[in-house]
């Protein structure tokens, strides 16, 4: 009994030691494991924040790379847009003076439709709310270079605030002036021109719509390249800016060279009792002006049926200023320009070197009889024609004895 007891305890004692061991054991093994899951949840935490960090500037820069790419598909889909506007110039920030400013350049690119309908605009109110000094346009129907230029470049010296000049000459023609001369840039837009054919008056109608978008020109004068002026600048300009009438040569001529040109087909707007006759190189008001350039209902007329002798020039104003008799009433029926008619024949007679003198030029300057203001005056012509090239020294020495210019 005693030995049993004895193996028991021995046998208690040596177990104890492993049953330490086994608990030590297990603690340990524990201890490692909450280790590693700490170790494990630090790890994800870690991970995850890179992870969400790496996420976010992906997104960012797969964002941005989509919207450079939707950008660039928008800007290869849709038209390139407007260029930004200019910046307002002087006239446009001057208000009124973009209105009542000439063209500093006569060339332009208006067709003649778009040139006589802007040409057309006038004023309602009669009084300018500016200071306006009238002008008169000077408007010459050439071939090509003014051959008289010389005598005319005297007559307008120092008087350039007084007066605008126009040229009409073919559209072969492409030499220019002198930059010191008053014809240097006044030619206009120009188209051809017959003689005898209604292109002719077409030509007129363009040197009135361009003068009359000067709106300082008062009056203006037809002139060709064979004209001359009679009397000096000074004395012309009063002439015409202080006369109430209009210079219209209009008169009802019996036979072939006058109502014998008219065409029954012009009615019912125009009768034979309204047709009439005259002197192709006129003066007139801005007022008769604006009427010639913006008839619609004769002048297509005139277009139409005035052919083969029936020299429209002649005709196609007498008769307009006879029909509207507004016109009629304020028109002298005579011309400022004369011409010699006495040999007969489509044209008049031409004057060379030796045929001007100073008393043909006295003649000239007084020999008529005539009215203005209702009142009679010698002084019925400020201009003559047709003088050729080979007279301009004799008109040259002649201008400061005679012409007094």
């Amino acid at each position: 009994m005693k030995n049993q007891k004895d193996q028991n305890s021995s046998s208690l004692s040596s177990s104890s030691p492993s049953l330490t061991t086994k608990l030590l054991n297990a603690q340990y093994h524990h201890f490692l494991n909450l280790l590693s899951y700490s170790l494990i949840l630090c790890c994800g935490i870690i991970i995850g924040i890179l992870l969400h960090s790496s996420l976010q500037d992906f997104s960012s820069t797969s964002s941005l790379s989509i919207q450079r790419i939707s950008q660039l598909f928008l800007v290869t889909s849709l038209p390139p847009p407007p260029p930004p506007p200019s910046p307002p110039s002087e006239l446009e920030l001057d208000g009124l003076e973009r209105f009542i400013k000439p063209p500093e350049k006569l060339m332009h690119d208006m067709e003649d439709e778009e040139l006589l309908w802007r040409a057309s605009m006038a004023p309602k109110i009669k009084n300018y709310p500016f200071p306006r000094t009238p002008k008169v346009a000077f408007m010459f129907m050439t071939k090509g270079h003014l051959p008289l230029a010389r005598l005319w470049e005297r007559f307008f010296r120092g008087h350039e605030h007084l007066f605008t000049i126009y040229v009409h000459s073919y559209p072969s023609y492409n030499q220019s002036d002198p930059e010191d001369s008053v014809f240097h840039g006044r030619h206009i837009p120009s188209k051809r021109v017959d003689w005898g054919y209604v292109n002719m008056v077409e030509a007129e109608q363009r040197l009135l719509a361009n003068a009359l978008l000067d709106i300082s020109n008062e009056r203006f004068v037809l002139l060709s390249e064979s004209c001359i002026p009679l009397f000096n600048f000074t004395t012309v300009y009063s002439y015409l800016i202080n006369s109430t009438q209009t210079h219209v040569e209009s008169y009802d001529q019996l036979g072939g060279v006058g109502r014998g040109r008219y065409s029954p087909l012009m009615q019912p707007h125009v009768q034979l009792h309204h047709w009439r006759k005259g002197s192709q190189w006129f003066e007139m008001d801005r007022a008769m002006a604006l009427e010639i350039i913006s008839d619609r209902i004769y002048w297509p007329l005139f277009y139409s049926y005035c052919h083969h002798g029936c020299y429209a020039d002649e005709h196609y104003i007498p008769t307009l200023l006879n029909i509207k008799s507004s016109l009629n009433r304020r028109n002298s029926n005579r011309t400022l320009t004369w011409v010699d008619w006495s040999k007969g024949g489509p044209h008049p007679n031409r004057f060379i070197r030796h045929e001007v003198t100073a008393e043909f030029m006295e003649n000239l300057r007084s020999g008529g009889d005539c009215l203005y203001n209702g009142e009679e005056t010698n002084i019925c012509y400020l201009f003559a024609r047709k003088f050729l090239p080979t007279a301009l020294d004799r008109l040259l020495r002649l201008s400061r004895t005679v012409l007094y210019f």
